[in-house]
């Protein structure tokens, strides 16, 4: 996808996602997500820091040593947002392509994709991915796998999907719709219930 593309599903996203937050009472904030250790209201607010500045980024990453995944949690944690301002901040980024540092705009875009599904698969709310701009996620997965173990090692793994005209790698087959391929392949196992093939190899 073109950069006006990967931001129009951005922008839908992120709208939508307030939509699903809005109404939430304050027992779902508290659900815990598929992200380990993080609530609902957590990763929620990680998504709020998707205009972070350099300083802003930089203070949080200070006080974690620089770790990359205390980083995003203490973040999150620190943040000073209600569940009111958390649903008009993402509200508030819709038009902008405004990035943290040092991203492109296919990070906000796995951002979105895949923590919406951190937050709605545990709460039981059904919200498919854009097949497309799942596709683009996947394979941005897929390209920092190769420089950051941040998830499954995705190597020896054929991965087809059978929802578009897409696959990747050899090796051990791995099949299902790219949302669930996309959710496996960043490190969500809940996934794997939703795929066939040597789903085992995704660990």
């Amino acid at each position: 996808m073109d950069s006006d593309a990967i931001w129009h599903h951005i922008d839908t996203e992120r709208s939508a996602l307030a939509d699903i937050l809005e109404p939430l009472p304050a027992d779902d904030w508290r659900t815990p997500s598929l992200c380990d250790g993080w609530t609902v209201r957590d990763v929620a607010a990680h998504l709020c820091f998707a205009h972070a500045g350099l300083r802003e980024a930089l203070v949080p990453a200070v006080r974690s040593g620089f770790r990359y995944h205390a980083t995003l949690r203490n973040a999150a944690l620190w943040s000073p947002l209600d569940h009111e301002q958390i649903v008009a901040t993402l509200r508030g980024f819709v038009g902008s392509r405004r990035t943290v540092p040092l991203v492109t705009e296919r990070e906000p875009l796995l951002d979105v994709l895949v923590h919406t599904q951190d937050i709605c698969v545990p709460l039981d709310l059904d919200h498919p991915m854009p097949v497309a701009a799942a596709v683009d996620a996947l394979e941005r997965v897929i390209w920092w796998s190769r420089r950051i173990p941040l998830g499954p090692r995705l190597r020896g793994v054929h991965l087809v999907a059978t929802d578009v005209a897409w696959e990747w790698g050899s090796g051990r087959r791995v099949e299902g719709p790219v949302q669930w391929l996309l959710l496996a392949a960043a490190g969500r196992t809940v996934a794997h219930q939703h795929l066939r093939g040597e789903v085992g190899a995704l660990t």
